[in-house]
């Protein structure tokens, strides 16, 4: 799978980019909460979701890691494509449809071209339960900080500790100490587990 691909923007439209990469170019369908995040001309870097469908093979770019992990859920429902999805994150960003689905708002779903209220529920009732437990945030953003917090959540919870209580741990740790290293995180999160 491809994960991201980080090169220079050569070509923007509101559906999709064309990513110049080692001499390649990749056209990735995107959002228009993706689109309205790039600049023109730049080196940008967008994480990635390929599809491999009988008659296709599909390319989708997301600027963060909770817009892409929202994709991969609504794709999941059934009767959601990933059209559909791309819709559904094109009307609002990953805050505010995860909040409708948290809230049950339906008429919030119905308001997206191409879902009606059968499917506005099963987006509801399918991802409700899985929308809180993960506790997607867009505030994913990329670099070390990022990287930091995924390898000391993945320790703790390897460890056996609850996801959330140490999520929350680590990001008051994070605030305190920015500069921490992984290794002192984790410590410092063992002790106030």
């Amino acid at each position: 799978m491809i994960a991201h691909i980080d090169g220079r923007l050569v070509e923007k439209s509101p559906t999709y980019v064309v990513i110049d990469c080692g001499g390649v170019g990749y056209k990735l369908n995107i959002s228009l909460n993706t689109y309205s995040k790039l600049g023109d001309g730049e080196s940008c870097k967008l994480f990635t979701e390929f599809i491999v469908r009988e008659d296709a093979q599909l390319l989708y770019g997301f600027k963060d890691v909770s817009e892409r992990r929202l994709f991969q859920l609504l794709i999941s429902v059934s009767g959601i494509g990933p059209a559909t999805a791309l819709l559904v994150l094109s009307s609002a960003d990953a805050e505010e449809i995860q909040q409708a689905i948290l809230s049950g708002n339906a008429g919030w779903f119905k308001g997206v071209k191409g879902i009606g209220p059968k499917s506005a529920q099963r987006i509801i009732i399918d991802l409700k339960d899985k929308i809180s437990k993960e506790n997607i945030s867009s505030d994913n953003s990329i670099g070390l900080d990022n990287t930091l917090k995924e390898e000391s959540l993945s320790a703790l919870v390897n460890l056996g500790f609850n996801k959330n209580l140490a999520e929350k741990m680590i990001q008051k740790i994070m605030m305190a100490n920015p500069n921490a290293a992984v290794e002192d995180v984790i410590k410092q999160a063992l002790k106030g587990l």
